[in-house]
């Protein structure tokens, strides 16, 4: 990692798992996880009182070993008091190693199976009842629905892929009906990729964009034409 630096994600209370997944990722580039995962050898306390006792006397290899795991510790527990806002240090504040920082976190945020079964269970009816609106663009759309599913996907909920193009075909606008029945009538449902129906139901959009593009102009063209003729009639 030398030469290049790794900004970690801020964690504000929202979206814990995202957070943790981004910040797993940064600890194992750094080599740190394990002291995330399983803690250090023995505790802070009896450590530093180690490090004091070595930095006043030739240490042995024993205690050289001690000292960089407890630097490598103090490294990563910094790295989690730097990712979180002023609202969430608090509650790490006292934490002497990152193992203990974690912990406390992820007792908060994570929650227990009960909780993680409500959340996912409100993810679920989420995704089952949102729709395309009819102001929106099929991309925003595509990126709202699949926000939800990475929420899901962080509580090992899974989505097929027929699934997912069930979901896409049934909650579009009636401006993509039309298009939803071709693919319907001419595709295998259980076997078509999701990405196959995304790039069709794209070429709709750009159809559709054009349309309205085609009949502003003309709209134009008209008052243009009208315009012209309203100015020749006056005297």
């Amino acid at each position: 990692m030398a030469g290049s630096e790794v900004r970690a994600p801020i964690f504000s209370g929202e979206n814990y798992e995202f957070w943790r997944i981004k910040i797993v990722t940064i600890f194992k580039s750094f080599g740190l996880w394990k002291f995330v995962e399983k803690g250090i050898p023995v505790s802070a306390g009896k450590l530093k009182g180690k490090i004091e006792e070595a930095e006043g006397s030739s240490a042995s290899e024993d205690d050289e070993q001690m000292m960089e795991s407890y630097m490598k510790d103090a490294k990563a527990l910094g790295i989690i008091q730097g990712a979180v806002t002023n609202q969430i240090f608090p509650r790490i504040v006292n934490a002497e190693t990152v193992k203990e920082a974690w912990e406390l976190l992820y007792k908060e945020f994570h929650g227990g199976d009960q909780v993680r079964s409500v959340k996912l269970q409100s993810l679920r009816r989420d995704f089952e009842y949102t729709r395309m609106k009819d102001d929106e663009t099929l991309s925003n759309y595509l990126t709202r629905l699949n926000d939800l599913v990475n929420q899901m996907k962080t509580f090992r909920e899974t989505l097929t892929n027929e699934r997912m193009v069930q979901k896409v075909l049934i909650s579009l606008t009636k401006a993509y009906e039309p298009v939803c029945l071709v693919i319907e009538n001419t595709k295998d449902l259980t076997s078509v990729e999701f990405q196959e129906v995304i790039a069709i139901l794209k070429s709709q959009e750009q159809r559709l964009d054009q349309q309205v593009i085609d009949s502003t102009k003309k709209a134009f063209s008209t008052l243009s034409v009208n315009s012209k003729i309203q100015n020749k009639g006056v005297p």
